[in-house]
């Protein structure tokens, strides 16, 4: 269960699932406005302050804080389903 104000972990599942290419204008343009705003939720929220699930959650997404890669982003990099 992610914290309160953060993007649902099945809504970041769906995204990182689904390829860019197959993605409408819309769809991509709504999680990255998304993936922005979860990503400025998790740098705002102090480590202390996570849930260990969120923590989880923060590191396998990449909102840990700082900016790096995703597990889920090296994953379609390695699959090359990330749009270059």
């Amino acid at each position: 269960m992610s914290d309160t104000f953060r993007e649902s972990f099945g809504d970041k599942t769906k995204a990182a699932v689904k390829p860019d290419s197959e993605k409408t204008y819309l769809e991509q343009g709504v999680e990255a406005v998304k993936g922005k705003a979860d990503s400025a939720a998790s740098t705002a929220q102090p480590q202390s302050q996570k849930s260990y699930t969120q923590e989880i959650g923060d590191a396998v997404s990449g909102n840990s804080n700082e900016n790096q890669t995703s597990l889920a982003d090296k994953a379609k990099d390695a699959l090359g389903m990330n749009k270059q």
